[in-house]
C-alpha cells in the first residue's frame, strides 16, 4: 500500500492518505509532549514501540470482539488502519486516583476507587481539552445518546481485557485514555493508541511508573520504562 498525501500531524503520530480511499497509514513519531504541548523533547525509539504495542493491544480487544481501526502493520513504525470519522472526545478510564484526578478532588495518587470512572473530554486543544458530562455531550452535539452507551460500553470491556493481560505480565493498570471512530457505515471502533503515551502503568510489584509521567515528572529512564513495557507485552513476537 502506497503512502501517499499527509492528511494529519499530531503530537505523537502523522497521518497519511493511501490509494485505497478506505484505509490510512498511521506513521508513530518519537516526539513527546506534556500538558497539552507546554513541555516537548523526545524519547528514543518510542515511535517503534508505541505502534508495536499498540497493535498487539488492538489485535487482542478485536478477538475478544471489540471492533477497531487495525488492519495491519507493514513496517516499525507504520500502520494501515481503516479511514475513520474521529469522535471528538478523549474517554479517560480510571481504576487507581492519580495524575488530574488527585489533584482535582485531593485523593491520594495510588488510592484504589470504590468503582471504575469514566471520564470525558472534549478534543480541542485551544481549550486544553476540557472535561464535559453527558449532557455537555449531547447538548453539543458530539457524540448521540446511542453513541455514547457504545463508547461506554466499549470501554469498560475493555479495561477489563487490558486490566487481565497486564496482570499477567505484572503492572497495574492505573488509568488510559481511548478515542473511538466511526466508518462510513456508522458502526463506532476503537481508534488512536494504546501504548505506555496514553495509558499509566505502574509495575504491580515496585510501584515503579512504566509510562509517559516519567517524561511529564522528569523522572529520568523515560526509554528503558517503554522498552520494559514492550519486553513484557510484546517481546520477541
Amino acid at each position: 500500500m502506497t503512502k501517499g498525501e499527509l492528511l494529519y500531524e499530531g503530537k505523537a503520530k502523522k497521518v497519511f492518505r493511501t490509494d485505497d480511499e478506505n484505509r490510512c497509514i498511521v506513521s508513530y513519531k518519537d516526539d513527546a509532549t506534556a500538558f497539552n504541548g507546554a513541555k516537548k523533547g523526545t524519547i528514543r525509539g518510542k515511535g517503534a514501540i508505541n505502534n508495536r504495542v499498540t497493535n498487539r493491544l488492538m489485535k487482542l480487544i478485536e478477538e475478544k470482539g471489540i471492533p477497531t481501526h487495525f488492519v495491519e502493520q507493514i513496517s516499525e513504525t507504520d500502520t494501515v488502519v481503516k479511514k475513520v470519522v474521529i469522535v471528538p472526545l478523549e474517554v479517560i478510564v480510571r481504576n487507581i486516583a492519580a495524575g488530574s484526578l488527585s489533584k482535582r478532588l485531593g485523593i491520594p495518587e495510588g488510592t484504589p476507587l470504590r468503582s471504575t470512572v469514566l471520564e470525558f473530554c472534549y478534543k480541542n486543544d485551544e481549550l486544553g481539552d476540557p472535561l464535559v458530562n453527558d449532557w455537555h455531550i449531547l447538548a453539543m452535539d458530539l457524540a448521540s445518546k446511542e453513541d455514547l452507551a457504545v463508547i461506554a460500553d466499549y470501554a469498560q470491556r475493555i479495561n477489563h481485557i487490558l486490566g487481565e493481560l497486564l496482570e499477567d505480565v505484572h503492572i497495574s493498570l492505573i488509568d488510559f485514555k481511548l478515542e473511538f471512530g466511526k466508518l462510513p457505515s456508522g458502526e463506532i471502533v476503537l481508534a488512536d493508541e494504546i501504548s505506555p503515551d496514553t495509558c499509566r502503568l505502574w509495575d504491580t510489584r515496585t510501584g515503579e511508573k512504566l509510562d509517559k509521567d516519567r517524561f511529564r515528572r522528569d523522572l529520568g529512564g523515560v526509554e528503558d520504562a517503554y522498552a520494559e513495557v514492550f519486553d513484557r507485552l510484546v517481546g520477541g513476537a
